[in-house]
């Protein structure tokens, strides 16, 4: 069995073919998306120049996504990351976003946890089938971001300590874009 520790290696071909090198065979970018999914981490590499190009992939995924109608990203955050490569100064864009979905990812492990553990009604017939539906809820909700299970660096604090990072993202937030709208001056 593969390491699923390790970032599942892409070989993209001169054809430009992507090549799965554990399995052996060709893939999609539908199918690197599943991996994704799945909670696997990709690496996607140019055979030829050794490029790693695993972002232009990523990339083009959301694009795909976005192009079906499966809108994840208001109109208002794609325009303010448009705006965020334009900027000459060092950009907190994609710090505030890791730390975003970091949040979002633990926000959700915890509830998931909470639902199931020191519940006294976990142990009634259905219940599971019950649970199964809410996290397949949640996964549609958030776009089948993983990360269900993932690291959390925050995930054992409180209730209370959650609203105060929710506080401190929305103040981060209108900084950000009080910054942004004084650089188009």
């Amino acid at each position: 069995m593969a390491d699923t520790k390790k970032p599942l290696l892409i070989k993209r071909y001169a054809s430009r073919r992507l090549y799965n090198t554990e399995t052996s065979d060709y893939v999609t970018l539908e199918d690197i998306a599943e991996f994704i999914r799945a909670g696997r981490e990709v690496q996607i590499i140019d055979l030829k120049s050794g490029d790693d190009l695993t972002r232009q992939y990523l990339l083009q995924i959301v694009a795909e996504h976005e192009s079906r109608g499966e809108s994840v990203l208001p109109i208002n955050v794609l325009t303010d990351l448009v705006r965020s490569y334009t900027t000459q100064a060092t950009s907190v864009v994609p710090e505030f976003l890791a730390a975003s979905f970091e949040m979002l990812r633990d926000g959700q492990s915890k509830m998931l946890e909470n639902m199931t553990k020191a519940n006294p009604l976990a142990a009634m017939p259905g219940m599971e089938a019950m649970r199964a539906q809410q996290e397949a809820f949640m996964r549609a909700m958030t776009g089948g971001f993983s990360g269900l299970g993932g690291k959390s660096s925050k995930a054992d604090s409180d209730t209370k300590d959650a609203s105060g990072d929710l506080d401190a993202i929305k103040k981060q937030l209108a900084e950000l874009q009080d910054k942004l709208s004084k650089l188009d001056r």
